[in-house]
């Protein structure tokens, strides 16, 4: 198996019952022969395009083999590996990404697989969060957003410099405080759809979706995109 020149952890273990449909919630339909999980590895294909070598590490449990039969259509795009997540012994988000981590080599991106990223550019938007961990150790590709609603639910971003603040003329800005799923949003103006790590740092990984853990987000790069839909429910 070839060495990897990045690791993209997919957590596809969790059972969508928020979603309330027979199937699951990635395997959603948006158009033609297009699912919910085709968009959100839009990002991750064009890494391959690039010329990346992409490992695709995808967390499941056994209520999922139709996931893991619909992405046999990325074998020749990506080198795919599953890892079983064991629910009794590591449950939640973080366990994925715990259970995945002995698997991946290189950069590592944590993508989600009812997450995705929209707007000009957005495909690329993984790519150039990479690229911006070489110098900061860790970055996001995030949307700017002030609905508390909206960032109750998500990994919630004050990036610093606030509204028309402070970057560095390409989109990017930097996170100052990062939490997931805060029970008051009103200190935060964005959240993250992605995130990228570097190898050396990828162990802190799970604490960025860990509750009561100290972020491992505050200093990175924040790579601004148009607008990141949750696919949450049927309705999106």
């Amino acid at each position: 198996m070839p060495t990897p020149d990045v690791s993209v952890i997919l957590p596809c273990a969790g059972f969508g019952t928020r979603f309330g449909a027979p199937y699951s919630k990635e395997l959603h339909c948006l158009a033609p022969g297009v699912t919910v999980l085709d968009r959100s590895l839009e990002a991750v294909a064009e890494l391959a395009r690039s010329g990346l070598a992409v490992r695709l590490v995808v967390v499941f449990e056994t209520h999922k083999l139709d996931t893991v039969s619909y992405l046999a259509r990325y074998a020749q795009t990506f080198q795919i590996v599953f890892v079983y997540q064991d629910q009794s012994s590591q449950p939640e988000l973080d366990g994925a990404i715990r259970s995945a981590l002995p698997m991946t080599h290189g950069q590592v991106a944590l993508v989600l697989p009812d997450i995705v990223v929209t707007g000009a550019g957005s495909s690329g938007s993984l790519l150039a969060a990479l690229r911006h961990t070489e110098t900061a150790g860790w970055s996001v590709v995030a949307a700017e957003e002030r609905n508390p609603d909206i960032l109750r639910q998500m990994g919630a971003l004050a990036l610093a410099g606030g509204d028309g603040g402070q970057g560095d003329g390409d989109g990017v800005r930097t996170v100052g405080a990062a939490v997931d799923k805060p029970a008051d949003p009103s200190a935060y103006n964005a959240f993250w759809g992605m995130v990228a790590v570097t190898e050396e740092n990828a162990h802190r990984l799970p604490d960025v979706v860990r509750k009561g853990a100290d972020s491992p987000l505050v200093g990175a790069a924040a790579v601004l995109v148009e607008g990141i839909t949750n696919y949450n429910t049927v309705e999106g």
